[in-house]
């Protein structure tokens, strides 16, 4: 999960401050020390973590805030009000010119994840309605253009190359291209290097000048933390970018530069790429981030993902199964087919608020999707409608015919009935008109 480490350790630090009641100057202060520390493990840079908790304390050290009923709980909101700030405020998305093809220009170090990146840019803009084209300008890492064309078949957007011509050229004859076939967006991938150079900079700025791109955004590795804003620093500085894409804030990474990028560029984080399948993009919405890393959920996005692998007619025939309370075995088969296609299953629990801590320490095994899925398929239509007809014999049956043991098709009966349970008591407090707090049901979702 994006910022596991630091969320960890500014929920140690607002758990000692809740539990104090009241709150001094010195105990504001103190807290503050402890998200400095915190800030500055996660790489983030030293005077963007120091006037941070500076702009914090300044806030929560007022008479306003020390006379709260709830004095903690005010500070963690101006914490979370000043990380929505550190990062942007608001969603900064392309820039869509009434005058098409609007062309977008990547650009960053060897190894970043250019490529990849073009490919889910370009299946992002496919998915709501664009039609996008994919250009090969990077001629000088073996195998780029074969790489490219692969990762745009995969998302079904044509792809642009012209050998290995001058990039400039090639980003010419594309947008020309572009306009005789309809392509309303132009993704141009070009050459990165190990470091950057004058001869680096010397071709962006010929591709740049020939192209006159309405984007130009860097691709930065998250997990590089620290250089990856010395690096949107030097970008900027000779090329001008409009925005970063953040690669791998899935991954093992400390978070620094998601949050001193924006603050030393000035430049907006607009996407952050959060797995290597081309659907694992997101949009970066400063607001929704800052409730992340402190552990409130992340609902917006998760309702995001699920509204791209499920239809508003399917989503409406599933809420009245679960309304008349049935829930059969082929609608748990299809609910896991659609949540396997949203991430992996921590990720997703992750954003409900709440639910991240319960998780926090729990084993989590993705390949149990795939037992389960066998285990229900070796089912027959009537036992998938109705599961109260497998006995003991049946369960051998099924088991052998999944390759699992007995044990396992019992455990999978048993989840069955408590999440049907659990639907029924979420369907009544939906007719009393009142919500409780959800909690996971005993031994866990399917897959823990």
């Amino acid at each position: 999960m994006p910022f596991e480490g630091l969320s960890d350790k500014l929920a140690a630090a607002f758990k000692r401050m809740r539990s104090k009641g009241r709150l001094s100057e010195s105990d504001v202060k103190e807290v503050m020390r402890e998200v400095r520390l915190a800030l500055l493990e996660a790489d983030v840079q030293y005077k963007v973590a120091k006037d941070f908790t500076a702009a914090v304390a300044e806030k929560a050290i007022g008479q306003r805030v020390m006379d709260s009923l709830t004095p903690a709980n005010m500070v963690i909101k101006i914490v979370n009000d000043e990380l929505t700030a550190l990062m942007g405020s608001e969603f900064s998305g392309i820039r869509l010119s009434p005058a098409p093809p609007i062309v977008i220009l990547l650009c960053g170090l060897q190894g970043s994840g250019k490529t990849t990146y073009a490919a889910k840019l370009a299946r992002y803009f496919k998915t709501r309605g664009h039609r996008p084209m994919l250009v090969a300008c990077d001629i000088y890492r073996p195998a780029a253009i074969t790489q490219l064309q692969v990762v745009g078949e995969r998302a079904g957007v044509p792809v642009f190359e012209r050998g290995t011509q001058p990039p400039e050229k090639t980003a010419v004859e594309a947008l020309r291209f572009a306009k005789d076939y309809g392509h309303d967006i132009v993704i141009l991938d070009t050459a990165g290097r190990l470091h950057i150079d004058g001869e680096l900079m010397a071709e962006l700025g010929r591709v740049k000048a020939a192209a006159r791109p309405q984007e130009i955004l860097l691709v930065v590795d998250a997990m590089t933390g620290q250089d990856a804003v010395n690096v949107a620093k030097s970008f900027d500085e000779q090329l001008s970018i409009d925005g970063i894409l953040l690669t791998k804030l899935d991954g093992d990474t400390r978070g620094g530069a998601a949050l001193s990028a924006r603050a030393v560029t000035g430049k907006p984080i607009k996407f952050a790429g959060t797995g290597e399948k081309l659907e694992d993009l997101e949009e970066f919405h400063p607001g929704r981030m800052a409730s992340r890393i402190l552990g409130m959920g992340d609902v917006l996005s998760l309702i995001e993902r699920a509204e791209q692998q499920v239809s508003e007619r399917e989503a409406r025939e599933m809420a009245a199964k679960l309304q008349k309370n049935q829930f059969d075995m082929d609608d748990l088969l299809s609910q896991l087919q659609q949540v396997r296609k949203m991430g992996p299953l921590k990720q997703v629990l992750g954003m409900l608020p709440g639910v991240g801590s319960q998780i926090k320490d729990m084993d989590i095994d993705e390949r149990q999707f795939t037992r389960i899925e066998a285990v229900i398929q070796s089912m027959t239509a009537k036992e998938r409608a109705k599961p109260d007809l497998i006995n003991p014999s049946r369960k051998r049956r099924i088991a052998a015919g999944s390759g699992t043991q007995v044990e396992d098709v019992n455990r999978l009966l048993k989840q069955y009935e408590q999440m049907k349970k659990l639907f029924k008591q979420m369907g009544g407090m939906k007719k009393n008109g009142r919500m409780r707090g959800m909690r996971i049901p005993p031994g866990g979702f399917p897959g823990m």
